[in-house]
């Protein structure tokens, strides 16, 4: 029997479904609409995926038939999409695949499609059990389930419909979507699975940069990717296109009392929290996940020893930030993304220097260098603290909170966000009389220092520093 909170998604379907059973065709629902539907949950934008015996060309007509605008970018797979408009202004948008049966060939990264002729096969080629359950809507409605889907996700079991052999290297991308299941669903991978993801990990380098970035990146913003992030170390997987990660595991050191940075890096992506859960909404959310990965990358290449002091990382925020930088252009993220997080990487250790009685200045210069990402940097900085001394980490929020409350008196009186030089470019080279060149630079420079120290002197007291500065520094004619 179908629970009844499948109703609405199955009602919405009902009239494109009665297109293709007078037609002559099945039309089913599958993949995650219906995982999550059994789930239940206050889920309702679940993405309608369909699968049908009708070949592309039959649900390209068919689709023309139901929706208001039809695309085939997809068709050389076998997927066609359509989107329709329904009477109460409603948009919902579909994706129908014919029956299909394709594995990656040899090192090539792009899948060779073959086309099926029913339903449980096209239901084997997917990646998990609890994805390969589809709902039968032409005729009546009715759960398909050939590899006990239902039975695994009741259990928080994760297994492939196949043999987990045939299965990733039918496409290697699956082990790595393997840790955001475990992470996602509290789903506990079999054995067989576990030892097939540490003995194929190296089938993953013919899959795209971008396909293992996108998942990566699905994985991070689950709410605990913990067990995800330790199953692609633990297997060894991590080390295919992440090996930043697994070199975080660091010997536990007795002597020198250095924590796992491992261990207290995937506690720090973890205590991001989503904006929604924050006290302050305004950043981004998987950056900052992304930043708090990364955060601790340099440590291995600093660590060192000093007597009477034990473990350090000199520099370590200096050189994880150019490590961060490499890593993730060979994974090719945006540049954008790129800048946000190796920066956020590079100031993670800014608010460590701050004492009871840090300076205006020194609040100003912690907002400049901060720039756009003051929230994110924030975030990440109470992120930081994992120690289970209840005194220590209550010490260390105080101190941020501290912090806050500064930058928002600052910011109350002077224009934070956009520090600045109180004179441009064109005002220095008119005041001086001077052409364009590199002293108009070291002029703003110098005028940048006073406004940081001093906070807004007035138009008029920084044009008279600018030529107390002018005296010093200014060509002198030699005889």
């Amino acid at each position: 029997m179908i629970p009844q909170r499948f109703a609405p998604v199955l009602g919405e379907l009902a009239p494109l479904a009665s297109v293709f059973a007078g037609d002559g065709h099945r039309l089913y629902l599958v993949g995650g609409a219906v995982r999550d539907l059994l789930l239940g949950g206050d889920r309702h934008d679940y993405d309608l995926d369909l699968t049908t015996d009708a070949r592309p060309p039959t649900v390209k007509r068919l689709l023309d038939r139901w929706g208001d605008a039809v695309w085939t970018q997809g068709e050389r797979f076998g997927t066609i999409g359509a989107r329709r408009t329904d009477v109460d202004g409603r948009m919902r948008t579909v994706e129908v695949t014919t029956f299909r049966s394709d594995v990656y060939v040899d090192d090539s990264r792009k899948p060779h499609v073959t086309f099926a002729d029913d339903i449980e096969t096209d239901l084997g080629r997917r990646d998990f059990t609890v994805n390969s359950m589809a709902l039968e809507l032409t005729g009546e409605v009715a759960l398909v389930d050939p590899f006990d889907g239902a039975a695994d996700l009741a259990t928080g079991t994760l297994r492939t419909p196949l043999a987990p052999e045939i299965s990733f290297d039918d496409d290697p991308l699956r082990m790595l979507r393997a840790a955001r299941f475990i992470a996602g669903y509290g789903l506990h991978p079999v054995t067989g699975l576990t030892a097939a993801v540490a003995e194929r990990g190296h089938r993953l380098e013919i899959v795209s940069r971008e396909r293992i970035r996108d998942e990566l990146d699905k994985l991070i913003v689950v709410d605990r990717p913990g067990p995800g992030l330790w199953f692609l170390v633990d297997t060894g997987l991590a080390e295919q296109f992440l090996p930043e990660l697994p070199a975080l595991r660091l010997e536990h050191d007795p002597i020198h009392r250095h924590k796992d940075v491992l261990s207290h890096t995937i506690a720090v992506v973890e205590n991001v929290l989503r904006a929604d859960d924050a006290d302050d909404a305004d950043y981004d959310f998987r950056r900052t996940r992304l930043a708090a990965l990364f955060h601790d990358v340099g440590k291995p290449r600093t660590r060192g020893y000093q007597p009477g002091k034990g473990t350090t990382f000199h520099h370590h925020d200096v050189v994880g930030a150019r490590m961060t930088r490499r890593r993730m252009e060979e994974l090719r993220y945006p540049a954008a993304d790129i800048a946000a997080v190796s920066e956020l990487v590079f100031l993670h250790l800014r608010f460590h220097t701050y004492k009871m009685g840090w300076s205006d200045s020194a609040v100003r210069r912690y907002v400049r260098d901060a720039g756009q990402l003051l929230a994110e940097l924030n975030v990440l900085t109470r992120a930081d603290c994992t120690t289970r001394d209840e005194r220590k980490a209550a010490r260390l929020a105080q101190r941020m909170d501290e912090l806050e409350a500064r930058v928002r008196q600052l910011a109350a009186s002077e224009e934070l966000a956009a520090i600045r030089p109180e004179l441009d470019g064109r005002q220095v080279m008119e005041h001086l009389a001077i052409p364009p060149g590199p002293l108009i630079g070291e002029a703003l420079a110098h005028l940048l220092e006073i406004r940081l120290e001093e906070g807004e002197i007035g138009h008029p007291a920084a044009l008279k520093r600018l030529e107390a500065w002018w005296h010093d520094h200014q060509p002198h004619a030699t005889d």
